[in-house]
């Protein structure tokens, strides 16, 4: 009686544990493979058409400074902000760009220069603290034009 009951658990837990691995390998990813067969082939492949804008201009909504691409509200441009080290408003930033010339699909141009900007380069910038209002940036160069002096 007692190796009945031992073998009644096992099957018991045998069960549940073949249930949970269910919901959780098959039954989640079902919805997923759901909506990737009916994702169309097509659109991995359409160019990325962004209204443009002119950098710096004003409004309610921004631009990029790289690609000139008007961003949405809650879009971000990748940035890298370093301290100030005499302690004052300004400091230095690299701009690396926002979502859509980061993978490559718009084009990434200098503003100083106009020479065109690698996937891995930057704009060296600086940003201005304004209390109580958003901050200024000011674009000194690409990674290009500032290791050669073009100003």
């Amino acid at each position: 009686m007692r190796e009945y009951l031992q073998l009644l658990t096992i099957v018991i837990i045998a069960v549940f544990l073949l249930w949970f691995g269910y919901r959780l390998l098959i039954g989640q990813w079902a919805g997923v493979r759901a909506q990737w067969k009916a994702r169309p082939r097509q659109s991995t492949f359409i160019k990325m058409s962004r209204p443009s804008g002119a950098p710096g201009a004003s409004g309610n909504s921004s631009t990029c400074p790289i690609c000139s691409s008007m961003l949405d509200k809650g879009d971000l441009v990748k940035t890298l902000v370093y301290p100030s080290i005499t302690g004052g408003k300004d400091r230095l930033m690299h701009i690396r760009g926002c979502m859509y010339c980061i993978n490559g699909k718009l084009k990434r141009i200098c503003p100083v220069c106009g020479c065109s900007l690698e996937s891995e380069g930057i704009l060296v910038a600086r940003i201005f603290e304004r209390p109580g209002r958003r901050p200024h940036i000011h674009v000194l160069g690409c990674s290009h034009c500032r290791r050669l002096g073009i100003m």
